[in-house]
């Protein structure tokens, strides 16, 4: 995990995951009306679920392989 292309792919898709699961968990608790997902309890659950996923995927994207350190 620690090429770059790995690491760049982890970060953008996690960075994207985490955009979209905030905007569902916005629009699941009624905060960003307009939306077929305003209010739906369901969104919500899901937008959370995203977030997090997307929060790890960043995560290890920007720390890279645990356990390895990188000689200077």
């Amino acid at each position: 995990m620690n090429s770059r292309g790995v690491r760049l792919a982890l970060i953008v898709v996690g960075a994207i995951a985490l955009i979209v699961g905030t905007l569902w968990v916005g629009q699941g608790s009624n905060l960003i009306p307009g939306s077929v997902m305003t209010g739906s309890g369901m969104w919500l659950g899901i937008g959370l679920i995203v977030a997090v996923v997307g929060l790890v995927l960043l995560v290890l994207g920007v720390r890279g392989t645990p356990g390895r350190r990188r000689s200077s």
